[in-house]
């Protein structure tokens, strides 16, 4: 995120929305709507009885200052969701979209036999997420060591009848990559 890496509470509290929004809204005793949406302040509320205060403008710094964009509010600014990256059960509501020619996925070298065996595979996440352009690509692979960026023939895999869904912040997303679309270097 944009924030002040020096402002260790904003980046904090993003990290455990990502956590809360897409992975455990029960930890806080909450449940996300089918479509992922929850009430701004149902989760202020809920933040705060499990010793994690935050306030509405802290929220909205964090939302505002995101560089990837994870958090939406809704139109009317009183519910909020994460935009993709979920590994529970939600109905983001993305339309199919025809995809690039090329889209990028960043990854490590630890991860290469796998991907050379088996593809991209979702994990526990609903979507394998891909870039428009490699520089983000090599960001996200940087985050676990030194990165590898793989090119996608994500338009020949569409043509062939495999769906992808652009996500509200501009991330790709598809449910799996196999070995035959996928390019090294």
């Amino acid at each position: 995120m944009t924030v002040d890496p020096t402002d260790h509470r904003l980046v904090r509290l993003s990290r455990f929305l990502s956590y809360v929004l897409r992975h455990r809204p029960d930890a806080v005793g909450l449940a996300l709507d089918a479509a992922g949406w929850v009430e701004v302040d149902a989760l202020l509320a809920a933040c705060a009885a499990h010793g994690r205060p935050l306030t509405r403008d802290e929220l909205e710094q964090v939302v505002a200052r995101d560089d990837k964009q994870r958090y939406a509010f809704g139109d009317d600014g009183l519910r909020i969701r994460a935009s993709q990256g979920h590994s529970v059960a939600v109905e983001l509501g993305y339309e199919p979209r025809m995809p690039p020619e090329i889209l990028y996925h960043g990854t490590t070298e630890r991860f290469l036999e796998a991907i050379r065996r088996e593809g991209l595979r979702r994990g526990e996440r609903h979507h394998v997420h891909l870039s428009a352009d490699e520089e983000t690509a090599r960001r996200v692979g940087a985050r676990r060591g030194r990165p590898v960026v793989l090119r996608v023939r994500a338009g020949e895999m569409a043509r062939a009848g495999t769906p992808f869904f652009l996500s509200a912040n501009g991330v790709w997303l598809t449910e799996g990559v196999g070995v035959g679309f996928i390019e090294e270097g």
